[in-house]
């Protein structure tokens, strides 16, 4: 059987340099989020899109579900570190720079229509305005970081999730991808690794949208969005890397989403 690169990575993934933001912390008004149950936690190996009907998006932005241009959007860190949660916002703040949205980070308030937990249940997003669906009581986004995570971990992961945030969907799903899986190779290793079945392997892996529910670039193998692809589960030389920071497609393509 073919050697698979280490699945540490992979537990690490999900999912960018900006000055630390302590000063767009400002306290809340509310309780603590509560986390999910463990029986409605998605795995917390790979990043997961939830959604509140209960199927799962999949590069690109679904129309439907991004933010109004110009938008304010509160977002609420309850729990961790403040030295985890200033991290999240230097990386969550990257996508400012090139979007025209705004990030109002605050605490434990249960008005903010982003509410991010710091539980054990893996790096899971909504996917933009679909968190103003979900109970106030009920976080939109968990990080499962912790004082072991690197640097880099956290600005992949939470620069990832963040984009998720704003309506932005996996990459390898892009209405133009055409990654050459060996999918007996792949239902096997994530069966193994992941627990999944084939139908979410198919779901989460292979199924791709149509260019009538998107807005999208260039397929773009580099993009933050872009889960890594490793070489042994695909026919051929075809991989895709880590990616840990915002391509130039992923900069131009949300500054054109969110236009100022």
């Amino acid at each position: 059987m073919k050697n698979l690169r280490t699945l540490m990575l992979l537990i690490a993934f999900v999912a960018v340099i900006s000055s630390c933001k302590k000063d767009k912390i400002v306290d809340g008004v509310s309780e603590p989020e509560t986390t999910m149950s463990t029986e409605d936690a998605p795995n917390y190996n790979m990043c997961t899109i939830l959604s509140p009907d209960g199927t799962t998006p999949r590069g690109a932005t679904i129309k439907a579900k991004q933010w109004p241009n110009r938008s304010i959007i509160k977002v609420s860190l309850n729990g961790s570190t403040l030295a985890i949660r200033n991290k999240v916002i230097q990386y969550a703040s990257e996508w400012e720079k090139y979007a025209n949205i705004d990030f109002q980070f605050v605490t434990n308030d249960r008005t903010a229509p982003i509410r991010v937990s710091f539980g054990a249940t893996g790096h899971w997003s909504y996917m933009g305005t679909d968190a103003k669906l979900i109970s106030s009581r009920n976080p939109t986004m968990n990080l499962q970081f912790t004082n072991a995570n690197t640097d880099e971990d956290i600005r992949r992961v939470a620069t990832h999730e963040f984009g998720h945030a704003l309506g932005m969907i996996h990459e390898h799903q892009h209405p133009n991808v055409n990654i050459p899986w060996d999918k007996p190779l792949v239902y096997d290793y994530y069966a193994r690794t992941q627990g999944w079945d084939k139908a979410k392997v198919d779901n989460n892996l292979f199924a791709t949208y149509t260019q009538a529910q998107t807005n999208f670039s260039a397929y773009d193998p580099t993009s933050i969005m872009h889960y890594p692809v490793e070489e042994e589960l695909t026919i051929g030389a075809y991989a895709v890397g880590w990616n840990t920071d915002l391509s130039a497609t992923d900069k131009a393509f949300i500054a054109a989403v969110y236009p100022r």
